[in-house]
C-alpha cells in the first residue's frame, strides 16, 4: 500500500490546492454579475471539454505505458490554472480558467487510476481506490478550511486573487510526490497495442451496463457549485458555505476507505446501489430543506453518498475491464460523465432561473433513482 499512499499525497496536496480556490469561484462569479444559469454553462463547459481528454488519455496510457509522466503532466496544469485566474478580469477568463483546471484532470484521471490498481491485488481494490479518495478528500477539506480561516480573519474583505496564489503552494508540494511514486513495468510493447473499438468486444457486457447507469445518473448530477448556491439561498453568508462545503468533505475523507474495504467484501453492487439511493434522498433534501440545520445534515448525506461512490465504482470498472483496456476504460468512464455534465449543469441552471431552487434537485434525484433501479433489476452481484 506504499505505493497508494503517495499517489494519495498527490492528490492530497493537489485538492488542498484546488478547494482553496473551488468554493470562491461560485461567489466570485456572483460578483461579476453571472446568474445560476451562467455559471451551470460555465461548469458544463469546462467539465465536457475536459472529458473528452479522459478516454484518450486512458488509450495512451494502455498503448505507452507511461502511466507516470502522463499522469504527472495532468497534475501540473494545477499551476496554470491558478495563474489563470489570478489574471481573469471577467467571467470568460473564469471559464478559460476552469477549463485549463479541468483539461489537466481528464490526463491524470486514467493514468492515476491504473496506477492505483496495479499497486494491489483485485482483492484489496476497494480498500486501495478507498484509501486515494480518503486522502484526496482530506486534501479538500484542509484546503477549505484554509480559505475559511483566512476569509474569515479578513471579515470578508479579502482579496480573491492573493489566495488564488497562495494555492499555488500545495500544488507544487503535490508534484514532488512523484518522485516516490513507482510504476508497474509492462512487459506489452506500444507497436501491439491496438485502438479500444477493436477490442470493444472484450468488455463485459455488466461494464457496459454500468457505463449506461453512470450517463443517466449523470444527467441529474450537477455542478456542486449549484449545492453551494443553494447553501446561500437558505441563509448562509459567503464565509460559512465554506465551512458547509469543509463538512461535506471531511465527512466523505473518514468514510471512504471503511466503505471501500466494505466493497472488497459485500461486492461493489451492495454499495453502488445504497448509494444511488443516497444521492436521490440527498438531491430531495436540498430541494426542500428550508433551514440551516436541514442543510448542514445534507451536506453530511452528500458526504456519505460520496464515499459510498467515487472509489467503489473505479474499483468496479478497474477490476472488471481487460488488463489491455484498463486505463481507456477508466478514461471512458470519466468521459461519459463528464460528457454527461454539460447538459445536467445547463438543465439545472436553466430549471433554477425558471422555476427556482427545488425543481433542479427534484430532476437530479428523480435520475438518480432510475440509475438505481436498473443496477438492481440488471446487474449480476
Amino acid at each position: 500500500m506504499r505505493n497508494i499512499f503517495f499517489i494519495g499525497l498527490i492528490s492530497f496536496f493537489t485538492d488542498i490546492s484546488t478547494e482553496m480556490v473551488y468554493p470562491l469561484i461560485p461567489l466570485y462569479l456572483m460578483s461579476m454579475g453571472a446568474t445560476p444559469a451562467l455559471m451551470g454553462i460555465i461548469e458544463g463547459i469546462a467539465e465536457s471539454l475536459a472529458s473528452l481528454l479522459k478516454v484518450y488519455s486512458g488509450y495512451l496510457t494502455d498503448k505507452f505505458q507511461k502511466k507516470k509522466a502522463i499522469a504527472f503532466l495532468g497534475y501540473s496544469t494545477g499551476i496554470l490554472y491558478k495563474l489563470a485566474l489570478i489574471f481573469a478580469t471577467s467571467w470568460v477568463g473564469i471559464l478559460g480558467a476552469r477549463a485549463i483546471d479541468r483539461i489537466g484532470k481528464g490526463i491524470r484521471t486514467a493514468p492515476r487510476d491504473v496506477l492505483v490498481s496495479e499497486s494491489v491485488g483485485k482483492e484489496n481494490m476497494g480498500k486501495a481506490f478507498g484509501l486515494h479518495k480518503a486522502l484526496d478528500m482530506l486534501g479538500s477539506a484542509v484546503g477549505i478550511l484554509i480559505t475559511y480561516f483566512i476569509i474569515r480573519s479578513f471579515s470578508g474583505d479579502y482579496d480573491y486573487k492573493n489566495l488564488f496564489a497562495l494555492s499555488i503552494i500545495p500544488a507544487v508540494l503535490g508534484l514532488c510526490m512523484f518522485f516516490f511514486v513507482k510504476q508497474k513495468k509492462e512487459a506489452v510493447q506500444a507497436k501491439n497495442r491496438e485502438p479500444f473499438w477493436k477490442n470493444i468486444g472484450k468488455v463485459d457486457s455488466q461494464l457496459k451496463l454500468y457505463l449506461l447507469v453512470v450517463f443517466i445518473f449523470t444527467l441529474g448530477n450537477s455542478s456542486n457549485a449549484f449545492l453551494l448556491l443553494r447553501a446561500k439561498s437558505v441563509g448562509f453568508d459567503d464565509v460559512n458555505v465554506i465551512l458547509l462545503y469543509f463538512v461535506y468533505t471531511i465527512v466523505a475523507s473518514i468514510l471512504s476507505m471503511p466503505l471501500g474495504k466494505l466493497s472488497d467484501r459485500v461486492g461493489r453492487k451492495n454499495l453502488l446501489v445504497p448509494g444511488y439511493m443516497a444521492f436521490a434522498l440527498c438531491y430531495l433534501g436540498f430541494a426542500f430543506a428550508d433551514t440551516p440545520t436541514a442543510i448542514i445534515a445534507v451536506f453530511v448525506l452528500y458526504g456519505i453518498y460520496t464515499a459510498m461512490i467515487t472509489g467503489v465504482e473505479r474499483a468496479f470498472v478497474a477490476e472488471v475491464s481487460p488488463q489491455e483496456l484498463k486505463g481507456t476504460m477508466l478514461g471512458l468512464h470519466s468521459t461519459i460523465a463528464g460528457v454527461a455534465l454539460l447538459p445536467a449543469s445547463v438543465i439545472a441552471g436553466l430549471l433554477w432561473n425558471s422555476f427556482g431552487a427545488t425543481v433542479p434537485f427534484v430532476f437530479g434525484a428523480g435520475l438518480s433513482f432510475v440509475a438505481a433501479v436498473v443496477l438492481v433489476v440488471f446487474m449480476r452481484k
